[in-house]
């Protein structure tokens, strides 16, 4: 199953040229397109399938700076900023409240993390703080947990995966901004080195400037170029329920669940304890990249090895501008649920604050990430191919960062100044 979406009216024109191309209608390259089409440049959205169709959609909606590394916070700062304006600079509501995120240790080696991770970013000057087991009662009631205590954000935050990108889209689309849903990109049109356009299983659209932002499709466009940006897959579950009362309007993040309440009174419900890990071909080309964060998180792993396999190798690796790309084969990457991942959420989250016996599940969905093996994402320019920028590998965070990743793929397209120091997202650092 998929997240029902807000509906966007896409154009069935194909244009013949434009000044930007965006690959990928995800949040960030909406946000992309949207901030270009704002200062007045031209630009197309092309997606394969449909418009927040992949992650974009079918992520936690989490708004957090609490937990990233010190050199993401400062996106993750603007983001904040950019959620706060984005009702007004879009015309609609995303969904964004500012309602605070916590998470929870069972353990003091669990709250060593949390130490660890507030001197880290000591000198950003962040609202978050560590609590005790009686502050974490004060703040969510009603719960039966046993916790060495927690670590707390209040100035983080929420916003609707199903309302935002596509409210995104429509502002995009008023001011000027074409976009075309089931629409793939074979590959690049170049001259001299330099990008002329893009070639589409409809045709050519010329242009001065691609943007790619196709998440977790994004490493094998790119190695079809010859450039190397590694990323592996790893997969959550997510539950949704139906309106019910909750214990509070904090997003809440204990050692293997999370709930987090919606704009529609439910509750979405994670394992957050685990994702799954289904083991391709890439996983013997880079895996060796992420052996660091394997030895650190292998327990929240559940490794699988299984039909993704076979159809990641049946999947063409190569091809030209007149043949089927991989992004034909696949529209849309709806992996199926984890079951046994949604039940032990329900479970454990359960026995944590016994309020959420009366939840009813409407849905689930699974969704697959694109990780890094920093955890990073890469928002650069392609030193080797003038007019390209990639926006990909967002390891998660996609959503949370989305308007500012896709403000300063813009600004780099533009050369305008910066919104934040891009360096962190820098391509050669791999």
């Amino acid at each position: 199953m998929a997240p029902t979406i807000s509906p966007v009216q896409t154009s069935s024109d194909f244009p013949a040229s434009t000044t930007v191309v965006v690959i990928g209608a995800g949040i960030v390259g909406l946000t992309a397109a949207l901030t270009l089409a704002e200062r007045g440049i031209p630009v197309v959205v092309l997606e394969k399938g449909r418009v927040a169709g992949e992650q974009s959609s079918r992520n936690l909606g989490w708004v957090r700076k609490m937990g990233r590394s010190a050199p993401d916070v400062p996106m993750s700062l603007a983001a904040d900023k950019l959620w706060a304006e984005m009702p007004e600079r879009v015309g609609a509501d995303v969904g964004y409240r500012q309602a605070g995120i916590m998470y929870l240790a069972r353990t003091d080696a669990e709250m060593d993390m949390h130490r660890n991770w507030m001197k880290s970013v000591s000198q950003l000057s962040l609202d978050s703080k560590l609590l005790s087991a009686n502050e974490i009662d004060n703040l969510v009631p009603g719960g039966q947990g046993k916790w060495a205590g927690g670590i707390y954000t209040p100035s983080d935050g929420r916003a609707e995966p199903t309302l935002a990108p596509s409210a995104i889209a429509n502002a995009a689309i008023k001011k000027g901004a074409v976009i075309v849903e089931n629409c793939a990109v074979r590959t690049l049109s170049t001259s001299n080195g330099k990008v002329s356009g893009v070639v589409t299983e409809r045709g050519e659209i010329r242009c001065d400037q691609v943007l790619l932002a196709g998440g977790l499709w994004s490493r094998k466009f790119l190695a079809n170029l010859g450039v190397s940006l590694p990323t592996l897959p790893l997969i959550s579950s997510v539950i949704r329920t139906a309106p019910m009362e909750g214990p509070t309007e904090i997003a809440v993040g204990g050692p293997d669940f999370s709930f987090r309440r919606r704009a529609d009174g439910g509750f979405t419900i994670t394992q957050r304890g685990a994702l799954g890990a289904p083991l391709l071909l890439d996983h013997l080309l880079i895996g060796l990249r992420y052996l660091h964060m394997l030895r650190a998180q292998r327990d929240l792993l559940r490794i699988s090895l299984g039909k993704d396999f076979l159809r990641d190798i049946a999947m063409p690796r190569r091809w030209g501008p007149k043949s089927k790309s991989p992004f034909e084969h696949i529209r849309t990457m709806d992996p199926p649920t984890i079951p046994t991942l949604n039940d032990e959420a329900m479970q454990n989250l359960i026995a944590a604050w016994p309020a959420f016996r009366q939840a009813k599940i409407e849905e689930v969905w699974a969704g697959m990430m694109d990780i890094t093996p920093d955890s990073l994402p890469v928002i650069a320019t392609v030193a080797k191919i003038k007019g390209f920028t990639v926006a990909s590998g967002f390891s998660g965070h996609g959503f949370g960062t989305g308007p500012a990743a896709g403000q300063l793929a813009a600004d780099l397209i533009t050369g305008d100044t910066p919104l934040i120091d891009p360096s962190p997202y820098r391509l050669e650092r791999f």
